[in-house]
């Protein structure tokens, strides 16, 4: 079966709710990550065959094909470059990735950029099913789903309480492991681990025009003692939003080409992609899905979790990381080794290319061989996808 590599990876700086990049169109956001893959790859852009963009929120703002209105902004990209806009929940640029590497892997298409956006700041998370129902047109919920799950809720946050009680963590184990998410963000922050695949956003302050290239969820001055003073999030509950990933505005995308492209267009290969899956379960606890997708794609690659170097798991909350690392047994000091979504932020549609972003360039930067990202997603789904250095 022909190969999918990826040739260059990147992301914005996370910005928080009203933040930095409060004052950025989506559109924009996206274009710039777009453009910022074309100048580093050094790819012409006359041959990239598509361009697939994770999205959540697709209302306002971000509606009207969002990746198709990315490239129409883009500086670099034509007109002529084709574009889709996808939602797996959490995992859509994740999932953008693979259906860039399967677009490859099938012969159909030799060049294409898988990418991410969300701006929660300028269209809030859920506006684009709540604003429909305070109109009175409708619940996503039918007759039909109400039937098989009456009365259900579903909910990310509630899965996330049942899988901290199912898995035994308390509120002391969901805090400490905040903390670390941040400590270890600000040591990759320092140590200019995320000076390569950043993409600088210019930036309107109070002082004047800047260049954005660190990420603003990031808490400098965190301590255990102020993340355990957060108020929990249900009165009988063990998360805060200090245990929650953050509300971020950003951009991501990846160079996903063929191995003839390679040759043909001399570019320079960063990962080949040794796995891709994805995998459904119960859509109530949700966000649970993650642990046995992994324990399937392992299964599908003929790895066992210690051939695997390092691991880049959504924190969307705390427990979720934690129960994957006690389901697999994998070695927690090979987890989101430069922090993760408790403190960098979560973008919705754009986490899937930012953690691939993260992922290949600390696997070069550490030296490392085989990396492997998962996201839990609504609905009960979670990616799995491996990758390895080249």
């Amino acid at each position: 079966m022909p190969t999918a590599y990826i040739v260059e990876a990147v992301r914005t700086a996370g910005g928080r709710r009203g933040g930095r990049l409060a004052g950025v169109h989506p559109v924009d956001l996206l274009a710039k990550s777009l453009d910022a893959i074309v100048e580093r790859s050094g790819v012409d852009p006359n041959t990239i065959d598509d361009v697939v963009t994770g999205c959540v929120s697709q209302a306002g703002e971000q509606a009207m094909q969002v990746g198709r209105m990315g490239v129409l902004a883009s500086k670099l990209l034509p007109q002529s470059t084709p574009a889709v806009t996808i939602d797996r929940q959490c995992g859509s640029s994740q999932q953008a990735i693979q259906f860039a590497a399967q677009a490859v892997m099938s012969g159909t298409q030799d060049i294409v950029i898988a990418s991410g956006v969300e701006s929660m700041t300028r269209v809030p998370m859920g506006t684009n099913a709540t604003l429909h129902m305070k109109e009175g047109l409708g619940h996503y919920k039918s007759p039909g789903l109400e039937e098989k799950y009456p009365k259900v809720q579903f909910s990310q946050f509630m899965g996330a309480e049942m899988i901290a009680q199912k898995h035994g963590f308390e509120k002391d184990a969901l805090d400490q492991f905040s903390l670390d998410s941040h400590k270890k963000a600000i040591a990759a922050t320092e140590a200019g681990a995320f000076e390569n695949e950043i993409v600088p956003i210019e930036v309107e302050t109070a002082d004047g025009t800047e260049m954005h290239t660190v990420d603003e969820g990031i808490r400098f001055d965190a301590t255990l003692e102020g993340i355990a003073g957060v108020k929990l999030l249900a009165p009988d509950g063990r998360i805060t939003a200090a245990s929650a990933s953050q509300i971020c505005d950003g951009s991501s995308a990846v160079l996903v080409v063929s191995e003839e492209a390679l040759k043909t267009h001399g570019l320079t290969p960063i990962a080949r992609i040794h796995n891709l899956t994805v995998t459904a379960g119960d859509p109530v606890i949700m966000l649970e899905e993650p642990l046995f997708a992994t324990d399937r794609a392992l299964e599908r690659a003929g790895m066992k979790m210690s051939d695997i170097d390092l691991y880049e798991v959504n924190e969307a909350f705390a427990s979720v990381p934690l129960a994957w690392l006690k389901h697999t047994g994998a070695d927690p000091d090979k987890l989101n080794v430069h922090g993760g979504a408790i403190a960098l932020g979560h973008p919705l549609g754009a986490s899937g290319t930012k953690l691939m972003a993260t992922l290949v360039h600390a696997l070069k930067r550490h030296g490392k061989k085989y990396g492997l990202q998962t996201m839990c997603e609504g609905g009960g789904v979670a990616n799995v996808t491996i990758v390895e250095r080249v």
